[in-house]
């Protein structure tokens, strides 16, 4: 057989070479994807290994970044869909409902708190179904929450209690970030898989400012508002998600969940005391993202919704940032930092109600967005760094470590989701006790001081057991 229609010899190190070994020309053989990769029935990669060298640079890193870009697709749609009742519910008395400010809240937090629940389970179905099945099946069940709503908000008579239970379904949209981050780390080598899940991350959630953008455009109507439209224009989107999914990304033979990894990890104390930290962090961006566009619309009604995704928009980009800051100066040195500007931003917000000024205000919760983010990236540049650090030696102890380090981040992403049904939930009872959002802020204010506390006594402090090991 020619050398146009076979494949050539392949090194030790997995590169293509012709015997001579000056030429690194590869040309698949028929079947072939990429030096020792096939695909089986049901688009399933067979012998898939990014971490070969000739596979990779030769068909590998295509696939991986095919597969990469339609998840961060299906992702970005997930986290608009679980971000789409922060701001129908400011337009519900436009549409006819009746609800206390208690309620309203509720109908912004309980997506949260279903979306990370969500968030364990569904980093196990990756392995379980394959990332092309998982990702066409989470995607399609986004029709759930978007048909419930577009239905729920044309009856104003519909009990509250249905409401609720439409808007736990938005939850499912939360759950597709742990799936969405599960599945690309199978496709891309150590060496690249950071920068990809970065990706990967931001691209979902930029999710929630999008439909907070969106939707006030989309539901005007010249005699009023339209808000099914907010549930409908996620029909077409979801389609092309899962068809795209179904006929373009892949499956992987032979993946499979470390469950040892989570249970290593489940058991290794810096594992929550990560994810405590990690509420500060993400669970203040969810948390402020669900509940800002409500904030405004009750605080300064003269002011229009259509400012309101400009938090989660600038909370989204400095993300990457902020692993960029902890790469260079340590993550535990941002994350305090994060903490401290977090206090002043409250603080902010705090002098903006009492002067009812609403520049002050958002430029405040801006700032809590900015910074949030920035410590969202730095915690996870921590999270490998501690669990490097408090390894026992050996090559065998390092490996161990590093997975253990990919299920701390599975479990501080669900447990850090949680601040995005606490912060809501603060507010609401902040108002219903105190009749303003103060109580909430102070109480804030003092969170994020108990966390910087916590971050500097346990990884910075002078005579830390990891202090040395540049957290």
């Amino acid at each position: 057989m020619s050398s146009t229609t076979s494949r050539t010899s392949t090194s030790a190190a997995g590169a293509p070479a012709s015997a001579a070994g000056t030429s690194t020309t590869y040309t698949p053989s028929p079947g072939e994807l990429a030096p020792g990769l096939t695909r089986a029935s049901g688009r399933t990669l067979v012998g898939w290994d990014p971490e070969s060298a000739g596979q990779w640079d030769h068909g590998g890193r295509t696939i991986a970044r095919r597969n990469l870009a339609l998840s961060v697709f299906a992702e970005f749609l997930g986290f608009a869909v679980w971000a789409v009742w922060s701001i129908v519910v400011p337009q519900l008395p436009r549409a006819g409902f009746t609800l206390t400010v208690d309620q309203m809240f509720w109908l912004v937090s309980v997506p949260s708190l279903v979306g990370a629940t969500l968030r364990v389970p569904y980093t196990f179905a990756v392995p379980a179904f394959g990332g092309r099945t998982w990702t066409t099946i989470s995607a399609l069940l986004l029709l759930l929450p978007t048909l419930g709503l577009a239905w729920a908000v044309q009856h104003p008579e519909t009990p509250f209690g249905v409401l609720l239970l439409i808007a736990a379904l938005a939850g499912v949209g939360g759950g597709n970030f742990s799936s969405s981050m599960a599945n690309i780390s199978f496709f891309y080598p150590e060496r690249e898989k950071g920068a990809a899940l970065g990706l990967n991350a931001a691209g979902g959630n930029l999710g929630t400012a999008a439909v907070q953008l969106a939707v006030p455009l989309v539901i005007v109507t010249a005699s009023g508002v339209a808000l099914d439209r907010a549930g409908l224009m996620f029909i077409p989107l979801v389609l092309l998600a899962a068809v795209l999914a179904w006929r373009c990304m892949d499956n992987i033979a032979g993946t499979r969940s470390d469950r040892r990894s989570y249970a290593r990890a489940a058991r290794h104390p810096h594992t929550w005391l990560l994810s405590v930290i990690y509420i500060g962090t993400f669970g203040s961006f969810i948390g402020y993202s669900g509940a800002f566009p409500t904030l405004l619309k009750a605080q300064f009604p003269e002011m229009s919704l259509n400012l309101a995704f400009l938090g989660a928009l600038v909370g989204s980009l400095s993300r990457p940032l902020g692993g960029r800051l902890a790469d260079r100066f340590g993550g535990a040195t941002i994350t305090c930092i994060s903490f401290v500007v977090m206090a002043i931003g409250a603080v902010g917000a705090i002098m903006g109600l009492r002067a009812h000024s609403f520049a002050l205000f958002f430029g405040a919760f801006l700032l809590l967005f900015v910074v949030s983010g920035l410590g969202n990236g730095s915690v996870y540049r921590m999270i490998p760094a501690v669990f490097t650090a408090t390894s026992e030696g050996g090559a065998d102890a390092l490996l161990r470590a590093k997975k253990a380090a990919a299920g701390c981040i599975g479990i501080a992403g669900a447990v850090g989701a949680f601040g995005g049904f606490l912060i809501p939930r603060g507010f609401a009872l902040s108002t219903s006790l105190t009749g303003s959002l103060q109580a909430a802020l102070w109480a804030f204010v003092c969170a994020y001081l108990l966390l910087l506390g916590l971050t500097w006594a346990v990884y910075l402090r002078r005579g830390s057991s990891v202090a040395a090991h540049r957290i």
